[in-house]
C-alpha cells in the first residue's frame, strides 16, 4: 500500500509538472521528460517488472497529452522502464555521476526508440521544436540526477 501511495504521488507530481511546463512554455515540455524520471526512479528502487508496468502507464498518460498515436510513448517507456530496472540490478547507479550517465543513456535510448516507433507509424516528420528536443536527454539527466541525489539523501535522513 505504501508503494502504491508513493507511485501515485510521483505520477501526480509528474502530471502537474508536465501541465505547468506546457502552460509556461510548450518548448519546456520538449526539454524535460518528467514521466521518464518517475519511471526510472521507481524501476531503480523496485525492479524491472515494476519499471515496465509503470513505464506503460506513464507512457499512456504522456501519449494522452500529445496529438499523435496513442501508445508510442507507452511502448518506449515500457522498454526503458524494464531496461532501467534490469541495469540497476547489475550496476550500482546511485553515485551522482553514474546516476547522470545512467539517466542520460536511458533517456537517449527511450528517445531513439520513440522516434523509430513514431516514424514507423507516421510518414510525417517529428516535431523537434527547432532542434530543442535533442537536448532532452541532457537536461532531463541533469535535473534527474540532482533530484535522485536529494531523494536518496532525504531517504537516508528518515532512517
Amino acid at each position: 500500500m505504501k508503494d502504491f501511495v508513493k507511485v501515485s504521488l510521483g505520477i501526480i507530481i509528474a502530471f502537474l509538472l508536465h501541465t505547468a511546463l506546457s502552460k509556461i512554455s510548450p518548448s519546456l515540455v520538449l526539454l524535460f521528460n518528467v514521466f521518464s524520471l518517475v519511471v526510472i526512479y521507481f524501476a531503480v528502487e523496485k525492479n524491472e517488472v515494476f519499471g515496465a508496468c509503470l513505464g506503460a502507464f506513464c507512457g499512456l498518460i504522456q501519449d494522452s497529452f500529445s496529438l499523435g498515436v496513442f501508445g508510442v510513448a507507452g511502448l518506449a517507456k515500457t522498454i526503458a522502464g524494464f531496461t532501467a530496472g534490469y541495469i540497476a540490478k547489475k550496476i550500482d547507479v546511485h553515485p551522482p555521476l553514474r546516476s547522470f550517465v545512467f539517466i542520460f543513456l536511458l533517456i537517449s535510448f527511450e528517445f531513439i526508440l520513440w522516434a523509430l516507433l513514431y516514424s514507423f507509424v507516421f510518414s510525417g516528420r517529428i516535431n523537434t521544436g527547432r532542434g530543442l528536443i535533442f537536448f532532452q536527454p541532457l537536461s532531463t539527466a541533469l535535473v534527474g540526477s540532482v533530484l535522485f541525489f536529494f531523494s536518496r539523501k532525504f531517504k537516508r535522513s528518515e532512517l
